[in-house]
């Protein structure tokens, strides 16, 4: 088989976060599918402009690094990855135009070659917002598992861009080309949604009116673990500085900015569509008055040891498409650097997650603070 680029098999490429010994690699059949597919059946002229959307860890990027492609990724992880990838195979980094997903290319666009995302919402977004750079000729194909690939994804595309066909699958692995009709009628874009926190949730005192991006978990209304946390936030007037770790809407520390109005707040997670959204709706509820972090960033990595009085999360039992535990560990393991002595860790989770387990090999303790039939909420002290 001819190739016109290195399929992600020939370069090197890593995850994140690192594991030791990982056995998860990090691209997929979509990905070798696709780029066989354009090295093969439809080979992007020099120069022709390309954009990706939501590549893991690189493996497009890399890929096509010779056409100085555009890559767009609500992940701070998908994107240090692909930094890091680019020098462990000595590729120049400047060959590709990094973007976070609340921004966009500013030329046409020749390829549009989407990696379909968890999430349906942040696609149509996507779509929404790249439609006005596309041409008639422009390609657009989507790559993804057949399972991810539902018929919502078929939906979405022929309602914002135009007609679709598809590939054969293989290895469970399957393509989506859509042409792009200049005549359809194309609906207002729906996000950021909002909708407002009523003051019937216990601990709120006031109604918010809530701002949520495409890729926010949740973002139609206040899920039912959330609810729970904020009937059992942390209340102590002596912790002043607090962080809100894998913020989302940034719901938890905006309650908790109510509660302890000398805290210093600083919110975390790794989507950029997250920190904008909590960016927003602290600023509104508070109008503008009063200030707090927002850092998009991987966990606690960089923050100083011994900075926070209490450190407040929900973690995140998946990454991307894959279900594991490796990312709330990390955060119970940087947080007990960054905890001050005294300090706590508050988190919530689904029972059967056993976090408990956890924390108690890290801490030393653990302390339930309330509990239902679905969760748990417990906490660890630094000594």
């Amino acid at each position: 088989m001819q190739t016109e680029y290195e399929l992600p098999g020939s370069l090197q490429l890593r995850r994140l976060p690192y594991r030791k010994n990982d056995v998860l690699q990090a691209w997929d059949a979509a990905d070798n599918y696709l780029l066989s597919y354009l090295a093969n059946e439809d080979v992007p002229a020099a120069g022709s402009r390309i954009t990706i959307l939501n590549d893991g860890f690189g493996a497009l990027a890399l890929a096509l690094h010779r056409y100085r492609p555009t890559a767009i990724s609500d992940s701070f992880l998908s994107r240090q990855a692909t930094l890091d990838n680019a020098r462990l195979n000595n590729l120049d980094i400047a060959h590709i135009n990094l973007l976070d997903s609340l921004s966009l290319p500013d030329k046409p666009i020749d390829y549009l070659l989407i990696k379909a995302p968890k999430t349906l919402a942040l696609l149509e977004y996507q779509l929404h917002t790249l439609r006005p750079l596309l041409k008639e000729t422009s390609r657009i194909i989507v790559a993804g598992m057949v399972k991810t690939l539902t018929a919502n994804v078929w939906k979405c595309l022929e309602r914002l861009i135009g007609p679709t066909r598809t590939s054969l699958a293989v290895k469970k692995a399957r393509l989506i080309f859509a042409s792009l009709d200049s005549r359809l009628s194309i609906p207002a874009n729906p996000y950021p949604v909002r909708y407002r926190l009523e003051n019937t949730v216990k601990g709120i005192h006031s109604e918010f009116l809530i701002s949520n991006h495409a890729n926010v978990f949740s973002r139609d209304s206040l899920d039912i673990g959330t609810r729970f946390l904020l009937q059992h936030l942390p209340d102590n007037p002596a912790q002043r500085d607090i962080i809100d770790l894998g913020c989302g809407n940034g719901i938890v520390g905006l309650v908790i900015g109510q509660q302890l109005p000398d805290a210093r707040i600083r919110f975390v997670d790794e989507s950029y569509m997250a920190i904008a959204s909590a960016k927003d709706n602290f600023m509104h509820a508070f109008a503008g008055q009063r200030q707090a972090e927002f850092i998009v960033g991987d966990c606690l990595t960089g923050f100083p040891e011994n900075s926070a009085d209490c450190i407040v999360c929900n973690p995140p039992f998946h990454q991307q498409h894959v279900i594991g535990d490796q990312i709330a560990w990390q955060m119970f393991q940087q947080a007990r650097r960054v905890l001050r002595q005294g300090g706590e860790l508050r988190v919530i989770g689904n029972r059967h997650l056993n976090y408990h387990v956890h924390l108690k090999k890290l801490f030393g303790n653990w302390d339930a603070v309330a509990g239902n039939a679905k969760f748990a909420i417990i906490k660890a002290g630094k000594r």
